[in-house]
């Protein structure tokens, strides 16, 4: 039952000032967590994202490498070409014993697979270089006169770009015709040891060489002393020897085509193009382009050793770590007078 008699309603209670303020607090509490648990996901979206960039970059770089790798696997086991082609080596930049330029090692397995090539049906190396190393070129050379011997139905052509100097021309003798453009730069066919002496300017300084060594000679040509007589005349006779064999190599490679009455082709002089065919250096002028003409082939396919970036950054390592003595000295004798002719 009712109570009677009946109490009045009680009348409801208006939340105190303080009370409405704890709500307001707990409300902007609540949209600053919101907002922060908001701009953490956002955040982790933007990582994810970075990371995807950063993987796809990463396997791109990946790709790129595996590419340069399988260019050269395929020059070692051969491009499997089956048409009538001209197979391409690229004798460019210095010759030297090193990965990143041309060397022996990699000219060499490259001119071997061109020959080898059962439908390349000519050789054609493809020449702009100032020169180089002596034995490097000596090494190609001797490379293209044996796979000539080798392969007797294939004719060797050597066209030369901007620059077939020195050593690169060294190995463009011993192809059996030679491709010029009018103004390219041919000959120098020379050899050259840099060297300079400080011995005034040091006692000038007041500086004092106290360079020790186990043998009479082991200074040879210090830049600090005088030069000695003897040592220098060692030195000539052997520049005059290596000079002689670059001689020898031009004389068996162009043979009477060379003008006999013209002595300073053999001074280190250099020619244009033109010049060069007047004096028996060169046969006629053209390019790669002009000669696939004449032999009625279409196709050109490159032989030449590519090298991955991966493995060019560890020869240049290897190159720098690897200097001595020795390796300096023998940088410096080149067969090379004009190494900034470019």
């Amino acid at each position: 039952m009712s109570e009677w008699p009946p109490k009045p309603p009680v009348e409801q209670q208006k939340p105190s000032t303080s009370e409405q303020t704890t709500g307001q607090e707990w409300k902007i509490l609540e949209k600053a967590v919101l907002a922060s648990v908001e701009e953490q996901r956002r955040s982790r979206r933007w990582g994810i994202f970075f990371k995807l960039l950063s993987f796809a970059y990463l396997l791109f770089i990946i790709v790129l490498m595996g590419k340069s790798c399988s260019v050269s696997r395929q020059v070692d086991g051969g491009p499997m070409v089956s048409e009538s082609h001209l197979a391409v080596v690229d004798i460019e930049g210095t010759i030297a014993n090193a990965p990143n330029s041309v060397n022996s090692q990699d000219t060499n397995k490259a001119l071997k697979r061109a020959f080898e090539a059962s439908n390349s049906k000519a050789v054609v190396l493809n020449i702009n270089s100032p020169g180089g190393s002596p034995v490097q070129s000596d090494e190609i050379w001797q490379e293209i006169r044996y796979q000539k011997q080798q392969h007797p139905d294939k004719k060797v052509y050597a066209v030369i770009g901007d620059t077939g100097a020195s050593g690169a021309y060294y190995i463009a003798s011993a192809a059996d015709e030679i491709y010029v453009n009018p103004s390219s730069i041919v000959g120098s066919i020379g050899v050259i040891m840099p060297n300079y002496g400080f011995s005034e300017l040091a006692k000038k300084l007041g500086v004092e060489d106290r360079t020790m060594t186990s043998g009479d000679h082991k200074a040879l040509l210090s830049m600090t002393k005088p030069i000695n007589p003897a040592e220098k005349a060692h030195v000539q006779a052997l520049l005059d020897n290596v000079h002689q064999h670059f001689i020898d190599a031009v004389k068996a490679g162009r043979g009477n085509r060379l003008k006999a009455d013209t002595p300073d082709i053999f001074s280190g002089l250099f020619w244009t193009g033109d010049q060069a065919i007047k004096l028996g250096l060169a046969d006629k002028t053209g390019n790669i382009t002009t000669l696939a003409r004449e032999l009625n082939v279409d196709k050109k396919v490159d032989y030449t050793i590519q090298r991955s970036p991966f493995e060019s950054l560890l020869g240049k390592m290897g190159t720098s770590i690897g200097q001595g003595i020795g390796q300096s000295i023998s940088q410096q004798v080149e067969t090379q007078s004009q190494p900034n002719l470019q």
